[in-house]
């Protein structure tokens, strides 16, 4: 019979010590895997219980990736409702504000009512005796026959001279001249306002104001 080397020998014992370590230690943790608790009898089982670990936290992963994503949509749709709900509360306010405003201004008139307003606010139409409707004549109040309004008499009896003679038919051009002759009278007038009393510079004030808008009225 054949003796084996010793060096053989010695091989052999570290090779089957080696196992023998790896075979304890596959049945303590489970084989392959780990079961939390028991003890994988062969290689499957140690396999199945490795699998079955990895499927668990895989379930664990896709139940947090689940609850972040509720918690995401949770999130908007209350971003989304409070948006909502701003914009809601604006043009609420703003409703309310223009309310609330025409309720102060009152009830809006009619076209009627706004005529009837706008010939009251018009200065009172000048009698004949003041006016003639068929010369053009003025016969102006008494303050406003003092020779320093001379000049502004004279260019006011021309227009309204023309004014008659034309049946009150006059050009745009013709008016806005008009106008203004009435208020450098005015303004003149106004300069001499403690020259005079108070009720006659009024009388005077009035009759300038009517002279003007008669200029926009028909003659006669």
């Amino acid at each position: 019979m054949m003796r084996m080397p010793f060096r053989s020998i010695r091989l052999l014992l570290l090779v089957g010590a080696l196992a023998l370590s790896v075979t304890m230690a596959s049945a303590q943790w489970g084989g392959l895997g780990f079961n939390r608790g028991g003890y994988a009898s062969t290689a499957g089982q140690a396999a199945a219980y490795g699998m079955s670990e990895q499927m668990r936290a895989q379930g664990y992963q896709n139940l947090e990736n689940s609850e972040a994503a509720k918690n995401w949509e949770q999130a908007k749709t209350l971003d989304i409702q409070n948006k909502m709900l701003w914009t809601e509360t604006y043009f609420d306010m703003r409703k309310e504000n223009r309310e609330r405003r025409a309720e102060e201004a009152g009830p809006r008139i009619t076209q009627e009512q706004a005529i009837q307003l706008a010939k009251k606010a018009a200065p009172p139409r000048l009698g004949s005796t003041q006016l003639d409707p068929v010369t053009g004549h003025i016969g102006y109040p008494l303050v406003l026959t003092d020779d320093v309004f001379k000049p502004y008499r004279d260019t006011l009896d021309t227009m309204f001279a023309h004014r008659a003679s034309t049946g009150g038919s006059i050009q745009y051009s013709d008016y806005k001249a008009i106008q203004k002759a009435v208020s450098d009278f005015i303004d003149a007038l106004k300069q001499h306002v403690t020259d005079y009393p108070a009720g006659e510079y009024g009388k005077a004030r009035t009759f300038l104001d009517s002279l003007a808008h008669e200029a926009s009225m028909p003659s006669g």
